[in-house]
């Protein structure tokens, strides 16, 4: 099961994923409609929002940029409020799912935590700064942009606390980390994970990208309690420090397994909020 895969309806109109058609060996399936319709949803919104701004872009001006029926539209979404979750929810799930795979190499069983969490900020800021525009959508226009909205991002937090928890008790377990609950600096550390890059969407053009990634790494290792050293190395050179690389797949309960930490096994949010105009 996809560690990460998102929403309340698994269907295909909620999640855009097209089902698998039967068709003979070599013949290409053609497009599902419905999921190009969702993309062109999504372009025209992402669009929009960046040069006008999530509350001055209505429903309808949506619809009639992207030439989709207001109807088609709540075909695919509950509400503008639902559009602006499931765009979220492609950036925010892109971070999670680069989190793990990073940490699923074997080489990363056996990594310092100083490692892991180099490797895991790069992973992370490589994936949710892909497109500047979905991400000043994810880590600014979103915020305050309603009550559901608010609590599908405090699903998200939840899933990053327990996870980066995870780590922190592998930290405690190897040495490395004082033994005390880290629940509360966790939770901080996403709050400032999340500020840094809103602050490098507003600025993107005269902030490097390297700079955001070093210092979120260097917040996150001070946040562990871990000497900071050489946080511009990547994932690449993290695992290349390694020294001993197990035969399996990462374990453990919440330290970024194979099947997804604690609860993302299951599913990550992804329900659409009600309409509000």
């Amino acid at each position: 099961m996809d560690p990460v895969r998102t929403s309340a309806d698994a269907s295909p109109a909620r999640t855009g994923t097209p089902p698998t058609p039967a068709c003979d060996a070599g013949e290409r399936a053609a497009p599902d409609p419905r999921a190009l319709r969702r993309e062109r949803l999504f372009a025209t919104a992402t669009e929009l929002f960046t040069e006008r701004g999530y509350w001055a872009t209505s429903i309808e001006r949506i619809c009639a940029t992207a030439r989709i029926s207001v109807r088609a539209f709540y075909e695919e979404f509950e509400s503008r409020e639902g559009l602006l979750i499931a765009l979220h929810n492609e950036v925010a799930r892109a971070g999670m799912e680069a989190a793990l795979t990073v940490l699923s190499d074997p080489a990363m069983e056996s990594a310092a935590t100083r490692e892991r969490i180099t490797a895991l900020g790069h992973a992370f800021v490589d994936a949710v700064t892909a497109d500047p525009a979905a991400t000043r959508i994810a880590f600014v226009d979103i915020v305050g942009a309603g009550r559901p909205v608010d609590d599908h991002r405090l699903l998200w937090r939840t899933l990053w606390a327990e996870f980066l928890t995870g780590e922190a008790e592998r930290a405690v377990a190897r040495g490395e980390a004082a033994e005390r609950d880290h629940t509360l600096a966790m939770v901080a550390l996403i709050g400032a994970a999340n500020e840094l890059v809103g602050h490098w969407a507003r600025h993107s053009p005269a902030l490097p990208k390297e700079v955001l990634t070093a210092e979120l790494v260097r917040h996150a290792l001070a946040t562990f309690g871990v000497s900071a050293g050489d946080t511009t190395t990547g994932a690449a050179g993290a695992r290349a420090t390694v020294t001993h690389a197990s035969a399996g797949p990462v374990t453990g309960p919440v330290t970024g397994t194979a099947a997804g930490p604690d609860g993302l096994d299951a599913r990550a949010p992804g329900g659409e909020g009600k309409e509000t105009r």
